[in-house]
């Protein structure tokens, strides 16, 4: 009669894990049958979401609600990453625009540069091939030009001379033109000249 007693209650502990077992892996719903065992027992039942009458649950329904979770989550982080690099992507659009400004700022500025400097030695050419012209004729018709010539005209020339005569080692004519021109006119250029050095002409 104990054996039977002891093979009962083996049974019925058998059982009751089972069913324990069971309704963990969500394969039957014995909650609200073991609820007072659990509060007896000092632990809260497992919570589950609750059905309707025609809706059962399953290992499949909660997976793959797991998997709608996750494509979810997925989903955010991809439009999230999208924003980041539709903001990445304008900013680097606007630093490019900014660069094509500088560019475009820096090739304008080399273009007037290289600009002023072809005026610049056309106007050496031209000073040199007008001096080189006085410098030929008689000193009286040169000191002639030279005279009805603007002020800074004649002192370019002038200089443009002098220093044809250094690089030449020849003697200056550029003293005798004084010579011949009148006082005020030698000595206004002469004032010029001293009060303005030719690296600012």
């Amino acid at each position: 009669m104990g054996k039977v007693i002891v093979l009962l209650l083996l049974i019925l502990a058998l059982a009751g894990g089972g069913i324990v077992w069971f309704d963990y892996l969500n394969l039957i719903d014995v909650k609200t049958v073991l609820a007072p065992v659990y509060r007896f027992i000092g632990r809260e039942g497992r919570t589950q979401a609750k059905t309707k009458a025609d809706e059962s649950l399953s290992l499949d329904a909660e997976r793959l609600a797991i998997r709608l979770e996750a494509l979810e989550l997925r989903d955010r982080e991809m439009n999230n990453r999208e924003r980041e690099i539709q903001i990445r992507y304008a900013e680097i659009e606007q630093m490019a625009q900014e660069l094509e400004t500088r560019q475009k700022a820096l090739d304008d500025r080399e273009n007037s540069f290289n600009a002023a400097i072809r005026e610049a030695e056309t106007k050496d050419r031209i000073v040199e091939q007008n001096a080189r012209y006085l410098t030929g004729m008689e000193p009286e018709k040169a000191v002639e030009i030279l005279i009805a010539m603007d002020d800074q005209d004649a002192i370019d020339i002038i200089r443009k001379t002098e220093e044809i005569a250094r690089a030449e080692e020849t003697t200056s004519i550029v003293a005798y033109w004084f010579s011949l021109m009148p006082a005020e006119r030698a000595a206004e250029l002469q004032r010029k000249m001293a009060g303005r050095p030719a690296a600012l002409n």
